[in-house]
């Protein structure tokens, strides 16, 4: 099989792993090599001047010799399979940085023989890029479970960003679809990851020129959609995570059937592709907003509203908090208005320093009034002609996107005498999550 055979299969094979992300490192180039790492952003995404950043996302190898029931690369699947030599890996990447098509490299991998057999592999192909090819660009590389530990050191010596993936949001489903992986294979090298990233810290405290161990930090994945797992259970797991092993980020996958399977959702369900943009955001609101999962869901709402995003949710479950006064509210509290954000937030108490804010100002500062109005005052006044009601802040708030799937949601013409658009158990139905 030729190179470019092999790199078709194994990058169309890369494809369900989402956790690719800016890059969060600062290596600088040099003269003796070439490429850098820098913090404006890496793999499909897009830098501060507007430029389109890209990776080369491929596996080592689509050979596995674990049987995870959903994916497409398991031992029991029927598929074309290749591997890369670590020499054609690090050769491809080198050629494919210097037509400028790539800035860095995502390499996971399929387990063939064993997970230190695996990582060896990989690692002899990071150690070709850094040290034969002076390779400084990004590097993000995923640790296998059940790796040993000196393996796992040594890739986060050459790497930018590490990863281990969890997939199953619960141990339970995790022995259910994945019989070779356990929840301790997967913690472990998770933890050691993070010990290796603090001591290294430390290190570089007392000696300037101590390499450093995964600069960018790590990450993992959840798959949503392919078990009964609910979204309070996911947002549970991914802020102990955050708490735990200080994760630079938790990516959430919805899953995208490959094969059909009794333990599985069948092959023609779509992927919960709102449920996933739902966690997102919500995992935006645990680390830049100050927001706790139990606030977001509980046991008796376990799943978020697909009509309205989870901030304004909270917002409409918490009425009795509102609205607040912009001039006097404190920071923490107005990060919790919808379409008040984390800068506009900040803007607002720079401004109400020397000026008394009003709606117009507010505008002017970024925030989003189609959305804050129902939850401000401006000097003890609510927005001018404004008429707040339950179902009718729920009407306003959900998104255009939404409204297609709610043609009944659709402002409508005042009468004297309105018909009510939705029932009273329709409304609390909404406010609660349970659509």
């Amino acid at each position: 099989m030729d190179l470019y055979e092999k790199l078709t299969i194994l990058t169309d094979a890369a494809k369900y792993d989402v956790a690719c992300t800016s890059s969060g490192s600062d290596r600088k180039g040099t003269s003796s090599g070439m490429g850098s790492a820098v913090g404006c952003g890496i793999c499909h995404s897009f830098a501060a001047d507007g430029r389109c950043i890209s990776l080369l996302k491929v596996l080592m190898t689509n050979y596995c010799v674990f049987d995870c029931k959903y994916c497409i690369n398991r031992a029991s699947n029927d598929v074309q399979r290749t591997a890369f030599t670590p020499q054609e890996l690090a050769e491809l990447t080198i050629n494919f940085y210097r037509r400028n098509y790539i800035e860095g490299l995502f390499l996971s991998s399929g387990v063939i023989r064993n997970p230190d057999y695996t990582s060896e592999q990989m690692l002899k192909a990071l150690q070709l890029l850094r040290e034969e090819y002076q390779f400084n660009g990004y590097i993000h590389v995923k640790a296998i479970p059940g790796t040993d530990s000196s393996l796992i050191t040594r890739l986060g010596l050459l790497a930018d960003r590490m990863s281990v993936n969890i997939e199953m949001p619960s141990e339970t489903s995790l022995k259910l679809l994945c019989p070779d992986k356990s929840k301790q294979s997967i913690l472990r090298p998770m933890g050691q990851i993070q010990t290796g990233i603090q001591e290294n810290r430390m290190e570089l405290v007392k000696y300037t020129h101590t390499p450093k161990f995964t600069p960018a930090g790590q990450s993992t994945q959840l798959i949503v959609g392919a078990t009964p797992d609910t979204d309070h259970k996911i947002l549970t797991l991914s802020e102990n995570l955050y708490k735990r092993y200080s994760l630079k980020r938790v990516f959430y996958s919805a899953y995208i059937p490959v094969a059909e399977n009794s333990l599985l959702p069948s092959v023609e369900t779509k992927p919960p592709l709102m449920r996933e943009h739902r966690l997102y955001q919500a995992d935006w609101l645990l680390r830049f907003y100050g927001f706790e999962a139990k606030e977001l869901l509980d046991e008796q709402h376990p799943n978020f509203n697909p009509y309205v995003d989870p901030k304004c949710n909270w917002a409409l479950n918490h009425m009795e908090k509102f609205p607040l006064e912009v001039n006097r509210a404190p920071y923490e509290m107005l990060l919790r208005v919808p379409g008040v954000g984390v800068s506009s937030a900040k803007k607002i108490l720079e401004a109400r320093r020397v000026t008394k804010l009003d709606f117009k100002g507010l505008k002017k500062i970024g925030v989003v009034l189609k959305r804050a109005q129902y939850f401000i005052t401006c000097g003890e006044k609510i927005a001018e002609g404004l008429k707040i009601t339950q179902d009718g802040v729920l009407r306003a708030l959900i998104s255009d996107r939404c409204r297609e799937l709610l043609p009944s949601m659709e402002p409508q013409q005042l009468s004297v005498f309105p018909d009510p658009v939705l029932s009273r158990e329709e409304v609390m139905g909404c406010l609660t999550g349970q659509i």
